[in-house]
């Protein structure tokens, strides 16, 4: 499967906002954003002030988004193809196919620090959707679809700490999820108001309707 391998923190600086791509580290000192670092490349002190055309906003936004959930270009791009053909408005619907990813769940519930250690807890078998094992990170959750922790690994020190009660956890309004048993389900499909995004959906909207 393919996937980014390149600098992490290179991400966000390029982008000139927090994508919280690398869990704790997002939210200490160490992050590069924190410390006022500028953009990666050797002409990074002339680019941060250099004017982008309409095109380079657009083009910056779907980039945010697109790294936000640690996704490819194709892989964006099939999202953006599938957001166009349901009923509703494009960007909204793009948001929810994006948030109902079964990694993006895994971390909506805290069970990790990051999209990139739910996307590895799933393909390595660690989740269970209604009972079954589910190992596709993409795979689609849909309203009262049980997800869970299967048992044997429950033991993660990670999960154990949620379990145990050594960890406090804020789940979001569209959420439920229990910590004493480690399963959870969506209740509701979420709104753009809930999701707190620092991406402006519609101009990536625009980026694919040029």
């Amino acid at each position: 499967m393919a996937r980014y391998r390149g600098a992490i923190c290179k991400l966000c600086r390029r982008e000139g906002v927090k994508l919280f791509l690398k869990g704790d580290r997002c939210y200490s000192n160490k992050c590069s954003i924190e410390k006022g670092t500028s953009l990666p490349g050797k002409n990074a002190k002339t680019s941060r002030i250099k004017k982008l055309s309409t095109y380079g906003i657009r083009l910056r936004e779907k980039q945010k988004l697109r790294k936000y959930y640690g996704l490819l270009e194709k892989q964006f791009k099939n999202y953006f193809k599938k957001a166009e053909r349901k009923k509703g408005i494009t960007g909204e619907n793009l948001l929810e196919l994006l948030e109902r990813r079964l990694d993006n769940i895994v971390y909506r519930f805290n069970l990790t620090k990051s999209r990139a250690q739910a996307r590895q807890l799933v393909l390595h078998s660690h989740i269970l959707v209604n009972g079954k094992k589910v190992n596709i990170p993409s795979y689609q959750v849909n309203i009262n679809d049980v997800i869970e922790v299967k048992e044997k690994s429950k033991n993660i020190a990670d999960i154990k700490e949620i379990k145990d009660g050594k960890v406090e956890i804020n789940i979001s309004s569209w959420l439920e999820f229990d910590t004493k048993t480690l399963k959870g389900k969506i209740i509701k499909f979420p709104s753009k108001e809930d999701l707190n995004l620092p991406v402006e959906e519609k101009l990536v909207v625009e980026y694919y309707s040029r």
